[in-house]
């Protein structure tokens, strides 16, 4: 966040993160379900209709299958995504798990905490909303030159005194 570029999180960079087993578990429950569809079908005693039968079978498998293999990512990406946010593994693994109708899962993205970014100059892990870096004392957000309060990079005068921040937006150590 410092020197005004915001961490953009991309889609591709998120699904990452997520565990490989939660993967091969998703795959199998897909592959599960089209079989099971496909056996359903099959079941049909009148010939001509265990063609139809058997790919809509395989169909509904397959998408009952997605759905429930969607539940399993999701899963797979709480328990990752918990940790490095500094937030208990187990604990949110479990209440997404366990919390019936997926209301788990969304009170884990209601509730859970904002990623630590990075000294641009040291490398350190900083909260979010630190003005300077704990170990190298770096400026992380510009501040206004008559009060020294933060700023947006993209304000013009000064929220708090109303001072003029045409110099503002360059951070200075």
């Amino acid at each position: 966040m410092a020197n005004g570029k915001q961490t953009s999180t991309r889609f591709k960079d998120e699904i990452r993160i997520i565990s490989p087993w939660a993967f091969f578990i998703a795959s199998v429950i897909i592959v599960v379900g089209i079989v099971a569809g496909l056996v359903a079908g099959v079941k049909e005693t009148n010939p001509a209709d265990v063609a139809v039968r058997s790919l809509l079978g395989m169909i509904a498998g397959a998408v009952v299958g997605a759905l429930i293999a969607c539940y399993i990512m999701l899963i797979g990406y709480i328990n990752r995504d918990a940790g490095r946010r500094g937030m208990s593994r187990l604990g949110w693994t479990l209440i997404a798990i366990f919390v019936p109708n997926g209301l788990g899962i969304v009170l884990y993205f209601v509730l859970r905490k904002p990623r630590a970014a990075n000294c641009p100059q040291c490398d350190a892990e900083v909260q979010p909303g630190f003005s300077f870096c704990p170990r190298c004392r770096n400026r992380l957000q510009p501040v206004c030159p008559r009060c020294q309060r933060s700023v947006d990079l993209n304000d013009k005068f000064c929220p708090y005194c109303g001072g003029t921040l045409e110099s503002a937006a360059a951070i200075s150590p």
